[in-house]
């Protein structure tokens, strides 16, 4: 019934956005999606040349990573959409429990190039579905005059926190300080939490298809 008031911008971003609980469990839920994201993306080069595999194989790798996002994305929305009948929540935990299976995979054949890059498409090519997922679930959830603020809440979320710091800055923290096995601890326990807070909003999303 809100959707055809006119709203202030104070009271979108007050009402609607800042006081609605489940929009901060999916930003909170989109920073760890994006951890995963970008901790797996950025550092894999670094990675495997560590590791010593050389340049152009780690370069292949990375290219498989971003080119599987393409039909795991399309699957992911067309899962929601048609198998789970508009529902976000339960595909992208889903879809980060797979993330998961992978990074415990690229974890325990970081040696093994051909594994890493199964490992590397997989990750790539569940991570997408959620990241894509996470910015519907906020329309879903927010009135339609909100919808653009309530988009730009969960991005800033998963760009700033989720990017710039968790997976930039204490992702290289934590490799140079402790080495490579606590980052993968890390991602593992990142998407645990992306599934965790994604699991707060799964019986209002309920509520709403149902309406």
């Amino acid at each position: 019934e809100k959707s055809e008031e006119t709203l202030s911008a104070k009271e979108i971003f007050f009402n609607h956005v800042l006081n609605n609980k489940f929009l901060w469990f999916i930003a909170l839920s989109n920073a760890f999606v994006y951890m995963v994201r970008y901790g797996c993306l950025d550092w894999a080069p670094t990675i495997l040349t560590e590791k010593g595999i050389d340049l152009k194989s780690a370069g292949w790798a990375y290219f498989a990573y971003e080119f599987a996002a393409i039909p795991g994305t399309l699957l992911c929305g067309w899962l929601s959409d048609k198998l789970f009948h508009g529902r976000r929540a339960l595909p992208t935990m889903i879809f980060m429990a797979l993330v998961a299976v992978f990074i415990a995979l690229y974890w325990a054949f970081i040696d093994n190039l051909t594994v890493v890059i199964i490992a590397l498409i997989g990750i790539g090519f569940f991570i997408y579905g959620p990241v894509m997922l996470i910015g519907v679930q906020a329309l879903d959830l927010a009135p339609k005059n909100a919808a653009g603020t309530a988009a730009g809440f969960t991005g800033f979320f998963g760009y700033f926190f989720g990017t710039a710091i968790l997976a930039n800055i204490v992702i290289g923290a934590v490799s140079q300080a402790v080495g490579w096995n606590w980052t993968f601890a890390l991602l593992l326990g990142a998407c645990a939490l992306a599934i965790l807070f994604m699991g707060f909003t799964y019986k209002e999303e309920q509520y709403l298809v149902q309406k």
